[in-house]
């Protein structure tokens, strides 16, 4: 009796061990170095008006970033840290209502809890990378190294709690409750309502229709915005990204309308080539007039394991010359070269 019972333990140990297993991950740790060199061509480091790639002739930090992930059963979380310019570089624009970051440079990039209840069905909370627009913080997430201004301006983060419903693979929706942008803390509290479309009509074509309202840059206000991509062939990928945002107070400044364009082309299996063509418009307020900016940015992307060299030239135009020539007179246009190198692991 006693070594049947002994058997039967260890048979019951061994398939709650096998249980285990198959409903337990393993820790997943994930993450990226890189690094930069700009040179602006009127030398003048004012010139750039997107996130993180500000410094002029000097080879520059990006940002370590550290992930961890594990799920258990249907529960799972991510957490990940960023240390370095590009990480703090988030900084937030409404100083008058949010706090000011500190001169650390570590940074909280995403913190968040996820269930699913069902396969069709889950629920996230915490601090999450925004859902809105096509670039995001991470280099290794973007193709070009400098940042649109469409990213630049919109939500960086979103701290909230959004449910998803997956129909099929080819259509699900998303809606939740958030914080102020780039907020984690409680500042205007739970203040923004947003959704997410999510479509692929056919075979590497996947489209998102955005939509966040309430407590944001500049005050309350609506984004509308459309992320979209296509690998059209096995070498040629086109990425859209049109946005429109619209502030209540028409006296405040932030509202902005723009597009940009994406089209990639692999001309070996270890080189891609990519433009980004781009027109943003910071809507008149108050007094002051629109303003319109053009920008062109060719972009190459050179792999070797882990590690991708981009060289890019970036030009901006704008009318209202908010630019610098070498003389340090105000110009309508500027231009800058970069060499960045990003490692992911």
């Amino acid at each position: 009796m006693k070594k049947l019972l002994t058997a039967i333990f260890a048979m019951a140990s061994a398939s709650c061990a096998m249980a285990q297993e198959t409903t337990t991950s393993p820790l997943e740790i994930s993450g990226s170095v890189d690094t930069y060199f700009k040179y602006d061509f009127a030398k003048n480091p004012l010139n750039g008006k997107t996130s993180f790639v500000t410094d002029h002739n000097s080879v520059s930090l990006g940002m370590i970033d550290i992930a961890l992930k594990k799920k258990t059963g249907k529960a799972s979380f991510v957490g990940e840290l960023s240390f370095g310019p590009r990480g703090q570089g988030q900084s937030i624009p409404d100083a008058s209502v949010n706090p000011v970051p500190s001169a650390s440079s570590f940074h909280i990039q995403n913190l968040y809890v996820n269930y699913d209840f069902t396969d069709q069905f889950s629920m996230t909370a915490g601090y999450m990378g925004t859902f809105i627009g096509y670039e995001v913080i991470s280099p290794v997430g973007n193709f070009n190294y400098s940042t649109s201004y469409l990213f630049t301006n919109g939500p960086f983060q979103n701290a909230g709690i959004k449910a998803t419903y997956k129909f099929s693979d080819k259509v699900s929706l998303m809606a939740g409750l958030f914080n102020d942008w780039n907020v984690y803390s409680a500042s205007r509290g739970v203040s923004a309502i947003g959704g997410q479309l999510m479509v692929a009509p056919v075979e590497g074509w996947t489209a998102y229709i955005n939509a966040l309202s309430g407590a944001g840059y500049g005050g309350y206000g609506t984004i509308i915005d459309l992320t979209t991509s296509y690998q059209i062939t096995e070498k040629f990928k086109l990425g859209l990204n049109a946005a429109n945002y619209d502030i209540k107070d028409s006296s405040v400044q932030g509202s902005y309308a723009g597009a940009a364009l994406y089209p990639q082309y692999a001309v070996a299996d270890a080189v891609t080539i990519g433009l980004r063509g781009e027109y943003f418009k910071a809507k008149a307020y108050g007094t002051t007039a629109a303003s319109s900016t053009t920008a062109l940015t060719l972009t190459a992307n050179v792999k070797s394991g882990g590690l991708t060299f981009i060289p890019e030239v970036r030009l901006d135009h704008n009318s209202d010359k908010p630019f610098f020539n070498k003389s340090g007179a105000i110009a309508p246009n500027a231009g800058q070269f970069s060499l960045a190198a990003v490692y992911a692991f």
